[in-house]
């Protein structure tokens, strides 16, 4: 029933929407999963648990009640789910799932400035229909930008990525004669390519699986070329691309072996993901290639888009007016369903399903 909790009615009638439920849904981790995620989500045996007419929290003085509109579907998501040493704490068994999402401002505490009802922002918060968060962890969201969700995709956390990465940790220049991106279908790796280019590298090349997604990588996002991890002439179409000055890898394990093996001299790696490892019970791949780093006089550097955070100012405003002028596209992978499909969506992330910005559409009308 769309009607505000008791205590959301009695506040005053600026600082909440006239149509707040009482209950939602939410998924909560339940099992810290050991390789692959188990999808299943009413049992109580799967990784995840889906729970309804949970009741909707009130905010308090500096929060506001948030209903989500979009989450945000990532790799890195997988990582979360570990109790193991990492950049930050995993999720606690029996809370929300952690997420990045946009949505709207339906309900302000007391006291609470800054923000107004109908904002729509930004926020790390889960999978869940409405969330409370304190309004100093909210980003507003231009009125410019119509499409909310464009601040998960091409102007949200995957860009800020490629462009940190691409041009802090693998300082990139024009200078760079070929420049190597794996994972280049997906979302980080669709703007990696495209900043690449915009660069003015001489070339340019992703890796991907299966032919639609070269193509794509190709023919959209301006790729000089695409290899296809899948084929079997993949090791010898790599070789034919001689030594490779910046490296952007998503994937890690042996495509990361295999670009080491042929590093330029002062040849860069920004080490952004490690896909391939994720779901991965025994040891890591053990790479052979490591002693090029020395003998090339090159640089692998893991970097985390978290350390960056207080610096998107910085590249916000040029990522949006690549993206205003049409130089900067991303395919959106939009599942429809609700906050119920996100369990399936992160599994899809793993077996190749999306191209794209992987998003799941949480609000229901």
């Amino acid at each position: 029933m769309l009607t505000p909790p008791p205590a959301l009615a009695q506040t005053n009638k600026n600082t909440m929407s006239p149509y707040i439920p009482s209950t939602q849904s939410r998924v909560i981790l339940i099992n810290r999963p050991t390789g692959d995620i188990n999808p299943d989500i009413t049992s109580g045996k799967g990784t995840f648990k889906l729970e309804k007419d949970v009741p909707v929290e009130q905010p308090k003085e500096g929060q506001a009640l948030i209903k989500v509109e979009w989450s945000s579907i990532d790799p890195a998501m997988r990582g979360w789910l570990d109790d193991s040493r990492s950049y930050m704490p995993p999720v606690p068994l029996n809370s929300v799932m952690r997420a990045g999402i946009v949505g709207s401002i339906v309900a302000l505490g007391p006291n609470t400035e800054g923000f107004s009802i109908g904002d729509h922002v930004s926020a790390y918060v889960g999978w869940q229909e409405y969330a409370v968060a304190p309004v100093a962890a909210l980003q507003k969201i231009p009125t410019t930008l119509k499409e909310s969700e464009k601040a998960l995709s091409v102007l949200g956390m995957v860009a800020q990525t490629a462009y940190w990465g691409l041009f802090d940790v693998a300082q990139l220049t024009s200078k760079d004669t070929v420049v190597v991106v794996s994972g280049a279908a997906g979302a980080v790796g669709s703007i990696a390519i495209q900043l690449a280019k915009l660069t003015g590298c001489e070339k340019v090349v992703g890796i991907a699986g299966g032919a639609d997604k070269c193509r794509y990588v190709k023919e959209k996002l301006g790729a000089d070329d695409c290899l296809d991890y899948k084929s079997a002439s993949f090791k010898e179409d790599l070789k034919r691309l001689g030594f490779v000055d910046v490296y952007f890898d998503n994937v890690g394990g042996e495509i990361l072996d295999l670009v080491m093996g042929q590093l330029a001299v002062h040849a860069r790696i920004a080490f952004c993901g490690a896909i391939s490892a994720y779901n991965s019970t025994g040891d890591h791949y053990a790479l052979k290639n490591y002693v090029q780093l020395l003998m090339q006089k090159a640089k692998l550097h893991g970097f985390i888009i978290m350390d960056y955070v207080p610096r998107f100012g910085e590249s916000l405003p040029k990522l949006s007016k690549w993206y205003s002028e049409g130089k900067l596209q991303l395919a959106e992978h939009k599942i429809e369903g609700g906050v119920e499909q996100c369990v399936e969506a992160l599994c899809g992330l793993f077996t190749g399903v999306n191209t794209g910005k992987a998003m799941v559409h949480i609000a229901k009308t």
